[in-house]
């Protein structure tokens, strides 16, 4: 079969097509005809850097490495433990992550307990898409933010790949969602149900919001953990998707009974499922940004780590 392999970290240049063997599945899992790949900032980081390559994918001495962990496709094989998935169902997920997850291939063998039967009348990218990015969404908010009708939720990156989808996400639960995002992303974030735009490069935001219940943090930039917790009222929460929440920070909330939380996705098929439930009912959509072919996956890396993209990055098979 064909697929991307990482010869070395380094440069997009060290993604090269190859022909390796198909996958062979075991007991608990299914080969999977790969039809989209959703790329990621995280696909960048462990292309690029060899500490994140040992810590997110984790590959074994001698063997090749091929990046990836978001997929859409078609069952063509299945384990003999498999018991919910058959041959010819479509379905979608994100595949052993944290670890090697093999995504840049025609085939995959993913676990049935990672996936999810693809929404009806959604596409191969647009459930490629909604994958890891959804699901951070899901487990930040839910999981962990808890989230609950009423609540009011301050979104940052509110048009980026995570955030497009927690505005979704908080909005299907009932919450008031402040969204942070640029000014041309403005029409983006208040037609995905966003009830207040904040423009970041305008003011800092901590001086237009106050009294919020539960802030999805996506930025690693100094300082800015601080000023999320400074918005949030006693009791509150913060999940943290990038930046490191130290021990000053968790005094800090502690004194104010504020939950504070550093996510770390993971693979989750009943996530998946409740994802797709919402994709079903028109409750949670996919915005594409850009589609490449699968020999243009070094363009989508570059085009990910712009960190510009409104929405998801796509690659087909």
């Amino acid at each position: 079969m064909k697929a991307i392999v990482l010869q070395q970290t380094g440069g997009v240049e060290n993604l090269v097509a190859k022909e390796v063997p198909t996958p062979a599945i075991k007991d608990n899992e299914v080969l999977i005809r790969n039809k989209a790949i959703s790329i990621n900032p995280v696909d960048n980081y462990v292309r690029a850097v060899d500490e994140a390559l040992k810590a997110y994918v984790r590959p074994t001495a001698g063997e090749d490495i091929i990046l990836g962990w978001d997929i859409a496709g078609e069952v063509v094989a299945t384990g003999k433990a498999v018991t919910h998935l058959k041959t010819g169902d479509t379905v979608f997920g994100m595949v052993n992550f944290p670890g090697h997850g093999k995504a840049y291939a025609e085939y995959v063998a993913a676990p049935e307990n990672q996936l999810a039967l693809k929404p009806a009348g959604t596409t191969f990218e647009e459930a490629a898409a909604a994958t890891l990015a959804a699901l951070t969404a899901w487990q930040a908010l839910v999981t962990y933010g808890q989230v609950k009708k009423g609540d009011s939720v301050l979104i940052h990156s509110a048009a980026g790949g995570v955030g497009h989808y927690a505005i979704q996400i908080a909005k299907h639960f009932g919450a008031h969602v402040i969204a942070s995002a640029s000014p041309a992303k403005k029409t983006t974030v208040l037609e995905l149900g966003a009830d207040e735009h904040v423009d970041y490069t305008q003011q800092p935001f901590e001086t237009v919001v106050k009294d919020i219940d539960l802030v999805i943090d996506t930025q690693a930039i100094p300082g800015h953990l601080e000023r999320s917790l400074s918005v949030l009222k006693n009791g509150g929460r913060l999940i943290s998707l990038l930046g490191n929440i130290d021990e000053a920070l968790q005094q800090k909330a502690a004194a104010r009974n504020i939950y504070t939380h550093r996510l770390v996705v993971h693979s989750n098929g009943e996530d998946m499922k409740s994802i797709a439930a919402l994709m079903e009912r028109g409750e949670l959509r996919s915005i594409v940004a850009q589609t490449f072919e699968f020999e243009e996956m070094g363009k989508a890396h570059m085009q990910v780590a712009t960190g510009k993209t409104q929405g998801k990055l796509v690659v087909r098979v």
